[in-house]
């Protein structure tokens, strides 16, 4: 069988405060958009600014710490690996979605101290 690789390293900012959902058992999810800005020249040569979101998901104990270090504007590098997932919206219509599950997370926010 060969080896399967599903990795993604990003880094940018968040675009909002983390939204946290708890569920029985002690169980916890946390969802943030994360924003990345890319930048070039356009066939004009103009200056271009094109900003891609990607929304991140944290479970349990990383949920928390999301939650508690992660808020809007906050620069951060995660790694972690694409998540698929179809579902019905509340009018009927079937979505698709591809979320990032968070591995690893690196707050690049210099501190106050610093």
């Amino acid at each position: 069988m060969e080896n399967v690789i599903n990795k993604v390293v990003l880094s940018g900012f968040a675009g909002a405060d983390v939204e946290v959902k708890a569920f029985g058992k002690g169980k916890k999810m946390a969802r943030v958009n994360l924003a990345i800005n890319e930048f070039f020249r356009s066939a004009n040569g103009e200056e271009t600014k094109k900003t891609q979101w990607f929304t991140l998901v944290f479970w349990n104990a990383k949920a928390t710490m999301a939650e508690e270090q992660i808020k809007k504007g906050s620069r951060l590098t995660i790694e972690g690996r694409l998540n698929n997932s179809v579902y019905e919206s509340k009018d009927g219509v079937k979505r698709y979605a591809t979320d990032i599950v968070v591995d690893a997370l690196t707050l690049l926010d210099k501190s106050k101290d610093q």
